[in-house]
Parts: structure tokens; C-alpha cells; sequence
């Protein structure tokens, strides 16, 4: 059996000890010859790389493990890149969150002017690591699963249209986990049908693979209790302000009755609420830099200074699941059902062609083939076009410099009140992000 070479784009995220502690227990089903980091911050990349390398020697010996900065070195004889990347950091994230604020609209890091900027700062990086990944393993797929996803793979669609990327969010795969909690099945156990853009859609069908119908369930259970569940201790996400999030969900599901929300359309459907109940002197930012970035690098300090890995500092990160099934999917050609952001192509029958929406797709060794969900009803139809247009915006922006498209993106955007607050709210963004941005006329 092939075993295969794995470049992991982002490698001094919080989050990569705990997706290479999945691919190290998921060996038996997805064999690994090498595995490499690459990072442009390499101070940063360094402390999780060293701790890593000690925890390998104790768990796969036989993976070869090495790190680097090096482009060539990252991408030459590599199968996957699985790439996280945060362009600016967290110190960027923390003022896409409080800038927003500061102009009483929603500071998110993915929704809203947050989302816009950061993902301004991620198209050119993304779409370098495409470049590096083409120059010297041509055969590679990227598993792209860096934020925000919905302008990252617009960007990926416009301008490198022909490249081996997929586009996945884990946000999904985690409010599945408790839908499954809610009905006492496993994610495994349940097929869904579901529609949107990343970050913004909605589940129509959740059934048994026997075909049970678990949606009168569900939406009794959600319209009381959003997605919070007794087991949501074993689960991610689970500092205050997502637990505000998942108990939120019983609003978002009373507007659509018929339908299970995505959690993030909160900040869409409810920005005053979301506004109301932010602090703008201490955000997500701060919380993830209080909590799970000293945890993390913490625990990586900890490896290094004995030198040894006893095997509980770093934890298996559950979602990183879908991202070996995902690649084990290209891999063996599995023709696996999985939710990936993929070109509409008439998947949504009444929906822009050339949108980058969010569906079920059979997973193979030729990609992601998108699965046909009918027509939409008026109300998402009427969300979803918004919201593509401001992301079509974001993308025509950065392609022509231009001031005016993104002033319109923010305008349009259902988080900003008014031109006038989405000008003034343009003008402090360009100020912060002028290392990141290209120049705007």
C-alpha cells in the first residue's frame, strides 16, 4: 500500500498538534511515508515543530518528520498540502474583530468587514502556496481549509481556476457531531442534505442511513436548546461566547422553521444582538490568545523542556477527521459524500452558476463532485445572493485595486448599516492592513 507525503501549510498553528496526533491514529487507514511544516513564521513554526518531533519519535517513529521556511523544501515530493494559514496573525484577527466595533457593526473574524479584511490579507498568500504546490509537486491536491472560506475559494476560483485545491470548513462537521449527540447516532450514521456559502447555510434533510427521518427531531430539539448538548464538553469550541453561539441557534431556527441553521448566521440574522453582547476591549482574539494559544504552546514548551512526549499534553483534534477522510477520499477514490465549497454548476438550480457554494459533494480521485439540491426557496435564495455578491465584490476588489468595489462590498454586506458607516469602517481597515493589502484607488 502507497504511503504518502503530507506538507502542512500553517505549521505553527494551535491547531496542527492536534491534526498530526489524527493522522498519526488514523495510520492504518491512511498510511504516511513523510510529513513536513512550513510556515513563514519560523520562530513560531519552531516551538510546535520541536515539540511535535518528540512526540513522533514516541508514536510513528517510522514517519519522517522535518520543518522548514523553505518553499522547495515544503513542496517538492509531497501528495497533500493541507493548508491553515492565518495571514496577519492573531494580532490582525484581534483588530478585524474590534475595528467593526468601534463602528457599532459586527466584529467577526470571518462574517462582516472582519471577514472582508482578513480575507484581503488571505488571498495572496493562499494563492502563493497554490503556486509552490504547482511548481514542484504538480500532482499534489491542497486541502484548503484556511479562513474565510467562501472568499478564499472565490479568489482560488477567479485566478487559479485550473488548480488541485479543495475548499472545507470544519464548522459543519462539528454542529453534525451534536446533531448526532441530540438523536444518539454517530456523524458516521447520518446523511444530510444541506445548501449555503460557507459560513452561511442551512440543513433541509437529516436521516438515518436506514432512513430514518431525524429532522422532526432535531428542529423540536433546536427550537428549545439551539445545539447545546449534555456531551458538548467533548467537543470543540467551547469557550463562553460559542456557547452563547450554539444556544443562539434556537433563534436562527425560528425564522426558518423547516430548516437547521449554520450557527454563524447570527451575526447576519441578529447583528444588533451580536453587537450588543460583544465587548469591544476583549473579543474572540483575546479570548483564543488567553486560552488556546498559551494551552497549546504551552503544552509544546512543556515536550521540549523534558524531552519527552508522555502522550496526553497534545490532544486528537476530532475535526481534523473529515480532513483524513477527505484525503483518503482523493486518495482511494472512495467517492465519499462530504460538504465541501465547491462551484454551484447548477448544484443549486436557481442559483448563480458560477457562485462558490457550500453542498454535498462525492469526494474522488478527480475532486469534489457536487451533488444537486433543487431549487431554494426565496428567502435563503434572497440571502445567499447578497452575501455572494459582497464576496464576488471582495475578489473584484483585490484584483483591481479597487477603493469603490469594496466600499460597495461593505455596503452590501447584510453586518453594515449604511454607506456611511461602511466608508468610515474602509477607511480605518486600509490604515491597519497596509502592510497586507494592495494599494487601493
Amino acid at each position: 500500500m502507497k504511503k504518502f507525503s503530507i506538507v502542512i501549510a500553517g505549521g505553527g498553528s494551535t491547531y496542527t498538534p492536534g491534526i498530526i496526533m489524527m493522522l498519526m491514529d488514523s495510520l492504518d487507514r491512511f498510511p504516511i511515508r513523510s510529513l513536513k511544516l512550513y510556515d513563514n513564521d519560523a520562530k513560531r513554526q519552531e516551538i510546535i515543530a520541536k515539540a511535535v518531533a518528540i512526540a513522533l519519535k514516541k508514536v510513528a517513529p517510522q514517519v519522517e518528520f522535518s520543518y522548514t521556511t523553505n518553499p522547495e523544501e515544503a513542496f517538492s515530493d509531497v501528495d497533500f498540502c493541507m493548508a491553515h494559514i492565518r495571514s496577519g496573525g492573531y494580532p490582525m484577527r484581534e483588530l478585524d474583530e474590534k475595528i467593526p466595533l468601534r463602528h457599532g457593526v459586527v466584529g467577526q473574524e470571518t462574517c462582516g468587514p472582519g471577514g472582508i479584511a482578513y480575507g484581503l490579507r488571505s488571498i495572496p498568500d493562499i494563492v502563493e502556496l497554490i503556486d509552490f504546490m504547482e511548481k514542484y509537486s504538480p500532482q499534489c491536491w491542497m486541502l484548503n481549509y484556511s479562513n474565510p472560506a467562501s472568499i478564499v475559494a472565490e479568489a482560488c476560483r477567479v485566478l487559479r481556476p485550473h488548480a488541485r485545491i479543495i475548499n472545507i470548513c470544519d464548522m459543519p462537521v462539528g454542529t453534525l457531531r451534536r446533531m448526532s449527540y441530540i438523536v444518539g447516532k454517530t456523524p458516521k450514521d447520518l446523511d444530510v442534505k444541506y445548501f449555503g456559502l460557507n459560513h452561511f447555510g442551512w440543513w433541509t434533510s437529516v436521516k438515518g442511513k436506514d432512513g430514518t427521518d431525524y429532522m422532526p427531531q432535531l428542529i423540536d430539539y433546536v427550537s428549545k436548546n439551539g445545539y447545546l448538548t449534555q456531551k458538548a464538553i467533548e467537543t470543540q469550541h467551547m469557550d463562553e461566547s460559542w456557547q452563547a453561539t450554539h444556544k443562539k441557534a434556537a433563534d436562527l431556527q425560528a425564522v426558518n422553521p423547516d430548516c437547521l441553521p449554520n450557527t454563524y448566521l447570527k451575526y447576519y440574522l441578529y447583528p444588533d444582538y451580536v453587537v450588543e453582547h460583544s465587548n469591544p476591549d476583549y473579543t474572540r482574539a483575546n479570548e483564543v490568545m488567553d486560552g488556546r494559544e498559551k494551552k497549546v504552546f504551552g503544552a509544546a514548551q512543556s515536550i521540549i523542556e523534558a524531552g519527552e512526549f508522555r502522550g496526553s499534553e497534545f490532544e486528537i483534534d476530532n475535526h481534523a477527521a473529515f480532513i483524513v477522510d477527505l484525503a483518503r477520499a482523493i486518495a482511494y477514490n472512495t467517492h465519499e459524500r462530504m460538504l465541501c465549497i465547491v462551484e454551484n454548476k447548477g448544484a443549486i438550480s436557481n442559483f448563480d452558476p458560477h457562485a462558490m457554494v457550500e453542498v454535498p459533494c462525492l469526494v474522488g480521485s478527480d475532486g469534489a463532485e457536487p451533488l444537486c439540491q433543487g431549487d431554494i426557496p426565496t428567502f435563503q435564495l434572497g440571502m445567499m445572493q447578497q452575501q455572494v455578491a459582497v464576496e464576488k465584490l471582495v475578489v473584484e476588489a483585490y484584483c483591481e485595486h479597487s477603493y469603490q468595489k469594496l466600499w460597495q462590498a461593505l455596503t452590501l454586506s447584510k453586518t453594515v448599516p449604511s454607506a456611511k458607516v461602511a466608508k468610515e469602517l474602509l477607511d480605518d481597515l486600509i490604515e491597519a492592513n497596509k502592510e497586507f493589502w494592495p494599494e487601493l484607488r
